[in-house]
């Protein structure tokens, strides 16, 4: 029997990628390359054609060049040194130089049993060497409960935070709550209706361009207890300040009670109206000034037609043209105020403080802000003294169907549908893994009556029940004395090892989703393995002798028990990363 891996061994795809890095290390020994030549675009994966071999690498395409030699040649010589590997079946050339492996069964089975040794950690890895990662996602403004415009975001950047943590950064989960802008005066006014209103006051239609949802009749209720009828008929001016962080304070509580039903914590809450007052903005301008990035300017008269009233007015401009924006950026407005772009480019200095990467979750409406920003992270990178990688995911709006037909709006929040609402009906894990079930930037429908249907067109159905389906499995071998075991792994067949294979596959497809920023990917996968699973499974009821419990022949069903246990740990796995539970029952 092979000997069993333990939990710092590593995975299949890790280990055949040492092998490469070896046999390149040794031709620059043997001179065949020049020394020092970076190996980092060298991949180590599947082949797109499953018939070609099990693991494929470019390592010759990429290195021929600066070995001053033609791939083929080079792949020769790759293959030479390759083909002495005892796991190693066939080491064969393909195309202009890409080299694909055909591994013997064995080196799978080792691979079944890394899976069992490494369990909740297989999958996990160091590749992020403990850099340091801002994830800002949601950030809704606080005027209201969440609702499922927010949702998407909140889950793609919530299970990319759990994908960069599972691969060795440190993650810092981030919300920037946008408490200085006059929405929030509307929300303060909106809120003095109501606490008219809990004093007895009949205040009819919540008057236009307030908010009219009902989740503000508890803060009016509070306003009333704590102040009594001391504002009710009082100017605004001595009210607006008092109400305003009140309000705020609501909101936020009503906001992390919906992000909790998604299963969503944030590390850190900051504060616009905060980082004004601590003056964030003004250190930025003042840096900035110093670099020559902002300077006293004229705006641009708009393009097209030129309003009557328009009046040129000098105003503090960052020089984001320099970084590649169409035109440079107002941070202040005339009356000195901040405009967003001003505190948002404060703001993100701020994040770059504690930070080696920034990544921001938005929605697709904010794509025109998108290049201004990646201007000033650019220039703020200059202040760090080292370049700050920041990616913006672009997030698309869902829209919610029943039937076919459009939801109607809800009456508790006014003028929307409450993330809270949908969670009560469809469950977490629908929402969820719904969520990633298509790229961000692409339209979604969500239809109520489809995320709930038991078949295979539903993802969350169809991954949760191979996962159900395997612990069913687990219990009925249990009543027939049947156990998992590792002992006859050798006795699997080909449709057995093609199982491995893919199972093999998670954890490079762990760390190719966190480097692509794509939380997706694992809900693909997860998708495409629990299809292969049924498959499996299914190819017993046409075969007797290809079911995983065999009361006639307890080896050969011990180490299918044994493999089936392991795709269940590899599902678990991918799910815990999305969120999602894995159920033990359907």
């Amino acid at each position: 029997m092979a000997q069993t891996k333990t939990p710092d061994t590593q995975t299949i795809y890790a280990a055949y990628a040492e092998r490469i890095d070896a046999v390149l290390s040794a031709l620059e020994m043997e001179g065949a390359l020049p020394p020092g030549v970076s190996r980092a675009n060298v991949a180590v994966e599947p082949p797109r054609d499953p018939s070609h071999g099990d693991i494929a690498t470019n390592a010759a395409m990429v290195l021929a060049k600066p070995a001053k030699t033609n791939p083929r040649a080079l792949a020769e010589q790759i293959v030479e040194h390759l083909n002495r590997e005892p796991d190693i079946e066939a080491a064969e050339i393909a195309g202009p130089g890409f080299i694909n492996l055909r591994i013997a069964d064995r080196a799978w089975v080792d691979e079944v049993r890394a899976i069992s040794a490494l369990g909740e950690g297989y999958g996990r890895s160091a590749m992020g060497a403990g850099s340091r990662v801002n994830v800002e996602y949601v950030s809704a403004n606080p005027t209201g409960p969440m609702h499922m415009g927010h949702c998407r975001g909140a889950v793609v950047g919530d299970a990319l935070a759990s994908l960069l943590d599972a691969t060795g950064h440190q993650v810092t989960r981030e919300y920037y709550v946008n408490d200085a802008g006059g929405q929030v005066d509307v929300l303060a006014r909106s809120a003095h209706v109501r606490y008219r209103e809990a004093l007895g006051e009949s205040v009819g239609e919540i008057p236009e361009g307030l908010y009219p949802g009902e989740y503000l009749i508890p803060v009016g209720k509070a306003l009333a207890e704590e102040f009594g009828d001391k504002y009710a008929a009082a100017p605004e001016s001595e009210w607006l300040a008092l109400f305003r962080p009140r309000a705020v304070a609501a909101m936020m509580d009503l906001i992390r009670a919906d992000l909790a039903k998604l299963g969503i914590a944030h590390d850190v809450f900051a504060s616009e109206a905060e980082l004004q007052a601590a003056g964030k903005p003004a250190e930025a301008e003042k840096w900035l000034r110093e670099q020559g990035l902002v300077y006293d300017g004229e705006l641009e008269k708009p393009k097209g037609k030129t309003p009557d009233d328009w009046e040129p007015v000098e105003l503090p401009l960052f020089r984001s043209t320099r970084f590649g924006d169409d035109q440079d950026r107002p941070i202040r407005k005339s009356d000195g105020s901040w405009t967003y772009f001003g505190a948002d480019l404060a703001y993100h200095m701020q994040k770059a403080e504690n930070a080696d990467a920034l990544i921001d979750i938005w929605g697709a409406d904010h794509a025109g802000t998108v290049k201004r920003i990646k201007a000033a992270v650019a220039a703020l990178s200059q202040g760090q003294g080292k370049p700050i990688p920041f990616d913006v995911k672009l997030v698309q709006m869902v829209q919610l169907m029943r039937d076919g037909e459009p939801v109607k709006m809800s009456k508790r929040s006014g003028n929307f549908v409450t993330l809270a609402d949908v969670v009560d009906e469809v469950g977490k894990d629908v929402v969820r893994f719904t969520m990633l079930t298509r790229k961000p930037e692409a339209q979604m429908d969500f239809d109520f009556a489809k995320v709930v249907e038991a078949s295979k067109d539903n993802p969350v159905f169809y991954v949760q029940y191979a996962h159900a389906r395997i612990r069913s499995t687990m219990r009925k071998a249990g009543e027939e004395n049947l156990a998992p075991s590792d002992e006859a792994l050798d006795t699997l067949g080909p449709e057995d090892v093609a199982l491995v294979k893919l199972a093999a596959q998670y954890p490079r497809v762990v760390e190719a989703a966190a480097q692509a920023r794509e939380p997706h990917r694992i809900a693909f996968y997860l998708y495409d393995l629990a299809a292969a699973f049924h498959a499996f499974w299914n190819a017993g009821n046409d075969d007797p002798s290809k079911r995983v419990i065999l009361t006639q022949d307890p080896k050969l069903s011990g180490a299918r028990l044994y493999l089936v246990a392991q795709i269940g740990q590899v599902i678990r796995n991918g799910l815990g990363l999305l969120g999602v539970e894995a159920v033990e029952e359907m």
